[in-house]
């Protein structure tokens, strides 16, 4: 943190429960020159990665569906959503992250990924950084059913559909998770899966 303009008076923890939200009072420079106190809460829950796995030959993409319980407290009726593969990474690196993830939740050993950028997803209150990545899957690298860890209350449901579907999904509003539309779109442009 060495922006001048900015000064860190104070940061308070408010909850430290799942992942922890702090207020955080500084001091901004504005253009002008003068100085204004403001407060902010910032939700630290760690960084994270997603991978979109896609298969060119079958033109078919691998997305998960799970119940994302934020989502049905903000209109979501069913609070299920589908969305690329993903994680946090805790002590990893983000390319060991994905990997990791991707066995746990979809059943599938990829050994090569491709990493395409790093987002901010909701930069006015949570600190994440997001690793987007790709990678190619084939039948053969299928090594459990996957569906994510007990330990971690996880009950995920691995979805294969194809690629032009899932772009329809979109449209439809079926798929309206960010990652996922963001990495769907990515695919398109890089022609990945035609």
């Amino acid at each position: 943190m060495t922006n001048p303009k900015i000064k860190i008076i104070k940061s308070e923890i408010l909850s430290d429960n799942w992942y922890t939200l702090r207020k955080i009072t500084y001091d901004y420079q504005k253009k002008d020159g003068t100085w204004e106190t403001q407060y902010r809460e910032a939700y630290d829950r760690g960084n994270g990665a997603t991978i979109l796995l896609y298969n060119k030959p079958n033109k078919t993409v691998i997305l998960t569906r799970q119940l994302r319980i934020p989502t049905y407290l903000n209109g979501n009726e069913t609070g299920m959503m589908i969305e690329a593969c993903a994680g946090l990474l805790d002590t990893e690196n983000a390319e060991e992250c994905i990997k990791r993830e991707t066995e746990e939740e979809t059943g599938y050993q990829i050994n090569e990924v491709r990493k395409i950028f790093e987002v901010y997803m909701s930069p006015g209150s949570v600190t994440e950084t997001i690793h987007f990545f790709v990678g190619e899957y084939a039948k053969e690298m299928k090594v459990n059913e996957g569906g994510g860890l007990d330990e971690e209350q996880e009950n995920i449901e691995v979805l294969e559909i194809p690629f032009e579907k899932a772009l329809q999904m979109i449209v439809t509003g079926e798929i309206k998770d960010a990652k996922t539309i963001m990495l769907l779109q990515y695919a398109t442009i890089h022609n990945l899966v035609v």
